[in-house]
């Protein structure tokens, strides 16, 4: 028994007792670490499907609806009812986004490749209950022309549904924050911003 303590076999398995529990320690951090930014990954995905499917279905094809007094859905509750759907799902049960983190929701006319369309972009920023009413809840996000958001681009009473039809590309900007103690070991973990986005069609049947 004295031998095996003094012998390298006993030398070795110290070593590795010590260092065995930091590894798995790094190993179960990274794990979480990946879990979390994969849900909300897939929350910020189905947020964009969200609102690409409120404004597909709210568009006015450049004719009448929503575009004069009376109407609804009126062009000015368009693109409100669009980030009030992306910003249920950011929000909604299950969901691990924190919502002050969320920097910016663009809602963008989309190229033939699926970009956003220079000088066609709504960009709507995070202000904690600065945004208008919709539902009887208060939007998180600032209106575009309202601080701190740029002016709106792309007007709702411009968009077009009849053949070709125009279409939406909804884009969600989140700053991820780790979770973990492997954000101050590994700093890819601290900090980084994801991005996602969505596009869909002006739905042609309106």
């Amino acid at each position: 028994m004295i031998r095996f303590f003094e012998s390298e076999e006993a030398q070795g398995l110290v070593e590795f007792a010590l260092i065995l529990p930091p590894l798995l320690l790094v190993l179960v951090f990274g794990v979480v670490e990946l879990g979390t930014v994969l849900s909300d990954a897939m929350t910020m995905a189905a947020a964009t499907r969200e609102g690409a499917r409120v404004a597909s279905a709210l568009v006015n094809g450049g004719g009448a609806l929503g575009c004069s007094a009376g109407q609804s859905p009126n062009a000015a509750t368009v693109d409100p009812n669009v980030v009030a759907a992306v910003e249920r799902v950011l929000v909604g049960n299950g969901s691990r986004i924190t919502i002050s983190d969320v920097t910016q929701i663009r809602i963008a006319k989309s190229t033939l490749a699926g970009a956003e369309t220079a000088g066609q972009i709504n960009t709507w920023m995070y202000k904690n209950n600065g945004g208008p009413v919709i539902d009887g809840q208060q939007l998180d996000f600032a209106a575009p022309g309202t601080a701190p958001s740029p002016p709106a681009q792309w007007q709702a009473c411009s968009r077009n549904n009849v053949a070709p039809a125009e279409s939406a590309v909804i884009t969600v900007e989140y700053t991820y924050r780790g979770r973990t103690p492997l954000r101050m070991l590994v700093p890819m973990f601290n900090q980084f911003t994801m991005t996602d986005h969505t596009v869909m069609a002006m739905n042609a049947n309106r």
